[in-house]
């Protein structure tokens, strides 16, 4: 039976913009309660980030479901996602795409993450432990790929692991505040496109 939370919780992403029934079937699919410690499990279906430990936190609901939602993800993607966090927003990706290749560089987030995964008997998420804005040039090329922490710049190479016609979408600061925004590649050329002011913590490299 469906948690009364869970329902009301879908309701407001659909209220918010969320359209996408694929996208909202892997928000329900997903219990967002293993991913959270216990002292904060009672809030697990609240539209709120919440900490996880070594001062990361897991994004709120709607964040996730829009950055899936903007993905436009289908089930013979690859996916690169750079910084596993909780790996919340990865297995998401995971029930809708081929493959998910997760890097993150907190080692004790991995392996909370991979734990998880092994629990759902989630199979097509491969883990690394490394800096995730190197990339993973061995899986080059991918069809999409996701940042799960703010960031000021995306490099060039990380530009060159992602296929024509493919999608990049991440918090990026600009100006003192995030905004999500949407890069496509076509014709070698780089197309961008914002949308929401969101809060993310900031990628490390980002960090004075």
């Amino acid at each position: 039976m469906l948690d009364v939370r869970k329902i009301r919780l879908i309701l407001e992403l659909r209220e918010s913009g969320i359209n996408d029934p694929k996208v909202l079937s892997a928000i329900e699919k997903i219990p967002r309660e293993d991913f959270i410690p216990e002292n904060f499990r009672n809030q697990a279906y609240e539209n709120i980030a919440l900490p996880i430990g070594d001062n990361q936190t897991i994004s709120q609901p709607f964040v996730v479901a829009k950055m899936t939602q903007i993905l436009n993800v289908n089930n013979t993607h690859k996916i690169l996602e750079i910084g596993t966090g909780s790996g919340y927003q990865c297995s998401v990706l995971a029930l809708l795409s081929r493959r998910v290749y997760t890097i993150e560089r907190i080692k004790n987030l991995k392996l909370n993450a991979e734990k998880i995964f092994s629990k759902l008997k989630i199979t097509n998420i491969v883990t690394k432990y490394a800096d995730g804005n190197l990339g993973w040039k061995e899986q080059i090329p991918f069809d999409r790929i996701i940042f799960t922490a703010a960031t000021s710049k995306i490099s060039n190479h990380i530009f060159m692991h992602i296929k024509e016609g493919g999608i990049i979408v991440s918090p990026m600061i600009k100006k003192n505040k995030q905004i999500l925004v949407k890069f496509t590649k076509l014709d070698n050329q780089i197309i961008h496109e914002e949308f929401d002011d969101v809060l993310f913590v900031p990628n490390l490299d980002n960090v004075e």
